[in-house]
């Protein structure tokens, strides 16, 4: 059986991943969209407050549910900064798309989509 090699990051391409604007066209009912996002340092990403242990599950999740969208509106929005030309979601779109796209953009942005196609 051939091994299969495997290619290592190096620091330096790791730290570059923050300053990189990556792209990706997503397919979404027939039709394609071009989204874009970068990688976030520590001190971009949202603040993020434990939840009270008196809070429902609900809650809770509603709470992290929000947190995670905060997440990817940032990291799309700091794409948008350092590639204007290619601006294309915004906060005030971010709010009115369906979810089911919001869904698919977030899982390709954080790297853990599968093949289902809304």
């Amino acid at each position: 059986m051939t091994e299969k090699k495997v290619e290592m990051w190096s620091m330096d391409d790791l730290i570059a991943l923050t300053d990189e604007v990556q792209s990706e066209d997503l397919d979404y009912k027939g039709k394609s969209i071009t989204v874009q996002w970068c990688e976030l340092v520590e001190s971009e990403e949202p603040k993020m407050i434990i939840p009270d242990e008196g809070q429902s599950e609900e809650e809770k999740n509603a709470y992290y549910s929000e947190l995670a969208n905060k997440k990817i509106l940032k990291m799309i929005e700091k794409a948008n900064e350092k590639n204007s030309e290619a601006a294309f979601i915004n906060e005030e779109v971010w709010s009115k798309l369906p979810t089911s796209l919001k869904y698919k953009i977030s899982a390709k942005v954080m790297g853990t989509e599968t093949d289902v196609n809304f």
